[in-house]
């Protein structure tokens, strides 16, 4: 039978730096490459603001932010029971 000093913690992927490192340079890399087919791709717009470019990043970036404010500040306190609630 194993003692428990014997037993060791199973290393997840994301336990080594260089691992972190390397996922961070393939985001940005796919963020720039997505940034700069923006410039190629031509888009049929209906609105005149959606030929600007970078519109959609901008736009679905600020949509994120707006969410989790809004979960944080009006959903949470809604949702929240106090600290006792189950005593």
């Amino acid at each position: 039978m194993k003692e428990t000093s014997d037993i060791q913690e199973k290393t997840g992927i994301f336990d080594n730096p260089q691992n972190v490192k390397r996922l961070l340079i393939v985001f940005y890399a796919s963020v720039i490459l997505l940034l700069g087919v923006d410039f190629i791709y031509h888009k049929h717009t209906i609105f005149p603001w959606e030929e600007y470019f970078g519109f959609y990043s901008v736009y679905g970036f600020v949509a994120c932010v707006i969410l989790v404010i809004i979960a944080k500040y009006v959903l949470r306190p809604l949702v929240m029971r106090k600290e006792d609630y189950y005593d």
